[in-house]
């Protein structure tokens, strides 16, 4: 496996992790930059999905995809709307980014 589908990825998660803190800011659409904002990097997201997907389990690549996501979304969250995750949060964050890592460096699946 070449090493694009991963940029493609990286570039998908970031495209949603923008998507997502836009749709906070976006006051449930009642803002309009933050919506197209939303709208257009969920576009974005999915369509680089898409093509990831082409050569990439689908499985694989939507763990990394939820997993970097949710972490760099609540990053992001966290410098932005001061949003603060308490030690069961982090804890369960832990295991997620765990799993990722377990999932790509000794799984199989990633060996198509």
């Amino acid at each position: 496996m070449t090493w694009l589908p991963y940029l493609y990825l990286i570039l998908a998660i970031c495209a949603e992790v923008i998507a997502t803190n836009a749709l906070k800011a976006s006051n449930t659409f009642t803002r309009l930059g933050p919506g197209l904002i939303t709208v257009l990097g969920y576009a974005l997201a999915f369509y680089l999905l898409s093509v990831v997907l082409k050569s990439m389990p689908v499985g694989v690549a939507y763990a990394i995809w939820a997993g970097l996501g949710m972490v760099l979304t609540l990053l992001v969250a966290m410098v932005i709307f001061g949003e603060r995750p308490d030690a069961p949060a982090m804890l369960g964050i832990t295991l997620i980014v765990a799993g990722v890592i377990v999932l790509q460096c000794f799984s199989k699946m990633n060996a198509q």
